[in-house]
């Protein structure tokens, strides 16, 4: 497990021990809350409620995301809506999100791009959906997958961060590590990744500090680049 990895490669002990991972994680979660987006997703596949909320969750915390959400679509929750509502009042819907006044421009100019080029569907493809301004390579990929249910590995600061301490991949940005993952995993683990290792990432595998003492795979974990750890 401790092997040193070139940049971009998968860990050698290959995919059973990220499927160990997977299973040990798992049993250590229990029945804790997914992310916010992902409880949406499950409810009702929706590419667009998806798409908006992928975007509110961006560097705000999972309890402002899920109301910012519910908030505002209440008000507005369709292409068509949210093109002719107000950004002022967007903004008041989604308060106090990170960055709420540029994501309610955001919000507002991708529903009226869709209504005018899309026809009010939503893209299927991170390709399509990344020429939309205010949606990068983490959004795009939570709406193929969990909107389409479309195959795909969503990687954040989470995923991209766990997955380097444990050792399953040695990369140095998150779009590497997603497709270093795509090399381990077989593909019916790929859109439960995300969910389960960014709860783990939350609530034991912390940025700082992470809780080693009560992580199921601390004793054979590399650890890399943690310092202070409790």
């Amino acid at each position: 497990m401790k092997t040193k990895l070139q940049q971009g490669q998968a860990h050698p002990a290959n995919s059973r021990f990220a499927l160990r991972v997977i299973e040990d994680i798992g049993k250590a979660l229990g029945g804790e809350k997914l992310p916010s987006v992902s409880r949406l997703a499950r409810k009702k596949r929706d590419p667009f409620k998806t798409l908006i909320s992928t975007m509110l969750s961006l560097r705000t915390k999972d309890d402002v995301t899920s109301e910012a959400s519910k908030k505002l679509f209440a008000v507005a929750s369709s292409p068509e809506e949210l093109s002719r509502t107000p950004v002022r009042v967007i903004e008041k819907a989604i308060y106090p999100i990170g960055f709420y006044k540029t994501k309610a421009r955001s919000i507002k100019e991708i529903s009226r791009r869709l209504i005018k080029e899309y026809d009010g569907v939503v893209p299927d493809t991170i390709e399509e959906l990344l020429r939309f301004k205010g949606v990068g390579r983490k959004t795009a990929n939570l709406v193929v997958t969990l909107g389409y249910g479309k195959p795909g590995i969503c990687v954040d600061t989470h995923v991209h961060r766990v997955s380097n301490r444990l050792g399953i991949v040695g990369t140095s940005s998150p779009e590497k590590t997603e497709f270093a993952l795509m090399e381990v995993l077989p593909k019916e683990y790929w859109i439960g990744y995300n969910e389960l290792l960014v709860s783990f990432g939350q609530q034991i595998c912390k940025p700082i500090s992470p809780h080693c003492s009560k992580c199921p795979l601390e004793s054979g974990c590399p650890k890399v680049g943690v310092g202070k750890r409790r």
